[in-house]
């Protein structure tokens, strides 16, 4: 595993020298340390040691990324079953590095991380049961959230995979796309707010905006004034639509309709939809955005 000491690490007095453009940094993805950074920063970045990314996956359930190297540090992010993590360090039980998807730097349990994968389906029902067999009138042995990837092959309507037999009616096949974020979230409903989350468990939202664009095949940021970067700005006199991203400070929503935000909300606990107005009422709107297309 790349660590300080081993192979994986680079001196940077032997082999590295500030070459490139000085970068402004963000550490939420950004992978550097005073004592280590992604080698991918060499030449813009001056650290005693460069790591090489080692590629994992997360295993069957999700686990969170954390700032710090430990379960009491508050979640910044959720990785999801069958999502590539790079490991740059492995210390103490704890893997620091980022997340693939989104380069959202962090730690996650090393115990959480597998072998990778090469998923060739991905979870678009918000929960997905996976059966000891291809029949669902056995009970279920485990259940994936919304955004899970897989690997598996077609089996009587079922997707095969190591961990169980999951209904086909509940994936969809890598690369296949839907066309309604919102309707992405509004299968979502319900669930409980957490900040940090991205799945069925729990999920804050901006978590709930990346997770309802993946499936409609655009790459989110993590963060919601990261997010703030998609699409193009309306103008104050362009009436809403339905899939518009609405940002107030610290926070982020999807118009349902021209009148009713879905969003994952704190003040009431939980994925609703509500009449924005009711929710301006709360917080004022910093600006509107439309996904082209």
């Amino acid at each position: 595993m790349p660590a300080r000491n081993e192979p994986s690490s680079s001196s940077t007095a032997k082999r590295f020298a500030l070459s490139g453009p000085s970068l402004v940094l963000d550490e939420r993805v950004h992978a550097y340390r005073r004592d280590i950074a992604d080698i991918a920063l060499a030449g813009q970045l001056f650290a005693p040691h460069y790591a090489r990314p080692m590629l994992r996956s997360c295993g069957s359930r999700p686990t969170f990324v954390r700032p710090a190297p430990s379960a009491e540090a508050p979640p910044s992010s959720e990785l999801l079953p069958g999502e590539a993590f790079a490991v740059l360090e492995i210390s103490g039980g704890w893997a620091w590095g980022y997340c693939r998807y989104d380069h959202y730097v962090g730690y996650v349990e090393t115990t959480a991380l597998v072998e990778p994968i090469a998923p060739t389906h991905l979870v678009a029902a918000a929960q997905a049961p996976a059966y000891a067999e291809p029949d669902d009138r056995t009970p279920p042995l485990a259940s994936f959230t919304m955004g899970s990837r897989l690997a598996g092959h077609e089996q009587s309507g079922f997707l095969a995979t190591d961990s169980g037999f999951v209904p086909m009616t509940h994936v969809r096949p890598i690369g296949t796309l839907e066309h309604d974020s919102a309707a992405v979230c509004e299968r979502l409903l319900g669930t409980p707010y957490r900040l940090g989350g991205r799945s069925i468990q729990g999920i804050d939202c901006s978590g709930l905006v990346q997770l309802s664009l993946a499936l409609c095949g655009i790459c989110a940021p993590r963060d919601s004034d990261q997010q703030r970067v998609l699409g193009y700005p309306l103008g104050p006199r362009t009436p809403n639509e339905r899939g518009d991203i609405v940002f107030f400070e610290g926070h982020v929503g999807l118009m349902a309709s021209p009148e009713d935000l879905i969003h994952a909300t704190g003040f009431r606990g939980e994925t609703v939809i509500e009449p924005l107005a009711t929710v301006q009422g709360r917080t004022a709107i910093v600006e509107r955005r439309r996904l082209p297309g």
